[in-house]
């Protein structure tokens, strides 16, 4: 579909309305609240149209408190009258059947539902809708009473940016700047350094990108990722993100074909689609694509963060007590100090962080039960493999600052991944592999203890 003339044709229905606006309703509604009552109660599509994007128009000259106001004003006035439900539940309760059903649907459902989907007629409204949204979640957290609102607008998004509606592209140096642009600003694991330095992540034949895109926000990604094809599974991201004048060497010799795919980053692009889920997919396809594209290709792999490690090991640096010699805390001790001579190749200390970070990784828990670690979360969830843990995985500000310089490889093997999805939705299962379950077993400096105990069952589900 031609996006631009649709939006055209929007925005001529629009002004149209909008004539109609100054002869009727619009005239005597000046407050966003009361253009929103008006939508909800007209039942013209073309002055529903322009009464949206004055809507709209209002919405994005309100500061922070006035949004704050209108939030509120969304929750309390537009929901479902208890009268209308009542009898509509008495009438199904009665003589339950399809048409009570169909009643009893319409009445429970928020009119705040109906209202997004009507200023979503107006021209360019999804990507104004999805900003709104971002601005909430932003008011949310000290504004519970606001989470109703949030609940109806994700439910409406979440349809909206369906997977059928998603284009995935390859992201390359011939990519439009504008979309290049943001690539540079939506980054979010591993700092783009500007122009020079995406040229590197784009334009190497050992590189790829690939972005989600909606017909509705044509020059935004939602989502990308980032690809390094490489001959063997890296520990670290030095070695994939080398610079210019440090002995740049290419990842794969120029003939020899890649056995390796590896996903160093993946980057959600808006905030306004938070507990919306495209990564899961986006995975899935590249994975398909690169397998067709490149058939030497064998391993697919993550390198990834543990944004949370750092703080779980220093409160847990502050608890232990009975299962840690006095050198094992001094040594750190000496990590959480932020001294990086504690990265000069000590492999006494890794061999103390690392059964820990697998500890972390498996047995460390939310109050949902599922792993503290949200990366971890994500890529179990999507039936990877816990494979390898990495001492000085990252030794950037950043990285040392997160998991002391800590990173994991999580392996997608095709014809497991199904299977440690279900194992992990259903029974709550990690997979992981056998260095890893290796890892789980360390003692302590020979003490005999052991970092946490990984549960039977994730270790009888190990490779």
């Amino acid at each position: 579909m031609n996006i631009s003339f649709f939006n055209e044709l929007l925005s001529s229905i629009s002004d149209r309305g909008r004539a109609l606006l100054d002869l009727s309703i619009g005239a005597s509604r000046e407050t966003i609240e009361e253009l929103s009552q008006a939508l909800l109660t007209s039942r013209g599509e073309a002055s529903g149209v322009a009464l949206g994007r004055q809507i709209l128009d209002k919405y994005r000259q309100l500061e922070d408190d006035a949004k704050l106001a209108f939030f509120k004003f969304l929750a309390v006035n537009f929901v479902p009258e208890s009268k209308s439900v009542s009898e509509a539940a008495s009438r199904y309760l009665f003589d339950p059947g399809e048409e009570s059903l169909r009643t009893l649907v319409r009445a429970v459902e928020s009119p705040k539902q109906e209202y997004f989907r009507r200023l979503n007629l107006a021209p360019g409204a999804t990507a104004n809708i999805v900003a709104l949204r971002a601005d909430l979640l932003r008011l949310v957290g000290e504004n519970r009473d606001l989470k109703p609102l949030d609940r109806d607008i994700e439910h409406l998004l979440s349809s909206w940016f369906n997977r059928g509606f998603l284009v995935m592209r390859l992201i390359d140096w011939n990519t439009p700047a504008a979309i290049l642009e943001k690539i540079i600003a939506y980054e979010a694991v591993h700092e783009i350094k500007g122009w020079r330095d995406l040229r590197r992540r784009l334009e190497p034949r050992d590189r790829r990108c690939f972005g989600f895109f909606h017909p509705s926000l044509v020059d935004e990604p939602l989502i990308f990722v980032e690809v390094a094809l490489t001959d063997s599974v890296p520990g670290s991201i030095q070695s994939l993100l080398q610079k210019q004048g440090e002995g740049e060497t290419p990842l794969i010799r120029a003939d020899r074909d890649p056995k390796t795919a590896v996903f160093y980053s993946i980057s959600n692009c808006q905030p306004g689609l938070t507990g919306i889920s495209f990564g899961n997919f986006l995975i899935k396809q590249v994975v398909s694509d690169l397998s067709r594209e490149i058939p030497s290709l064998k391993t697919f792999v993550t390198l990834s963060p543990m944004t949370g490690f750092a703080r779980w090991l220093i409160k847990y640096l502050e608890t232990a007590t009975d299962n840690i010699s006095e050198q094992q805390r001094e040594k750190l001790t000496f990590l959480v100090s932020g001294d990086r001579k504690a990265y000069d190749d000590d492999q006494d200390l890794a061999d103390i962080v690392l059964p820990l970070a697998v500890e972390y990784l498996v047995d460390a828990k939310n109050a949902s039960g599922q792993p503290l670690d949200p990366v971890a979360r994500f890529h179990l969830g999507n039936g990877a493999r816990l494979e390898r843990v990495n001492w000085r995985g990252d030794l950037s500000k950043k990285g040392i600052k997160q998991s002391f310089g800590v990173m994991v490889n999580y392996l997608y093997e095709l014809s497991e991944i199904e299977k440690n999805h279900e194992s992990y939705v259903n029974e709550g299962f990690v997979a992981i592999s056998k260095s890893v379950r290796q890892l789980s077993k360390q003692s302590l400096a020979g003490s005999g203890n052991q970092f946490g105990k990984l549960r039977q069952s994730n270790l009888s589900h190990s490779k």
